[in-house]
């Protein structure tokens, strides 16, 4: 359960996570970091974050595939592990904390 929490303290890392939860395959990606950039940092300092710190950690544990080539994003062999808890955190966004999600 320490590797689900370490993965879910970051808001980035959550938004990620969430956005592949509304993929329905294994085979669908996202593409970072556009599809989890909310503008409050720029898109450099995001990309530099998330390819030097966030996407590592998340694919060490297992959570997700990431291909540095092309950017995409993938579901891990391990992202059933977290699920219960990124369904949780969806299914309660409005109840939370804006910056939670």
């Amino acid at each position: 359960m320490d590797k689900q929490f370490e993965a879910l303290t970051n808001i980035h890392r959550r938004r990620l996570l969430v956005a592949l939860l509304n993929h329905n395959s294994q085979r669908d990606s996202i593409i970072v970091p556009e599809d989890i950039h909310e503008g409050e940092k720029t898109l450099e300092k995001l990309q530099t974050k998330l390819y030097h710190w966030h996407l590592p950690v998340l694919e060490e544990a297992g959570f997700i595939r990431w291909n540095q080539d092309t950017h995409e994003v993938v579901k891990g062999p391990k992202f059933d592990d977290i699920r219960p808890l990124l369904e949780l955190l969806q299914d309660h966004a409005d109840e939370l904390p804006d910056d939670w999600l």
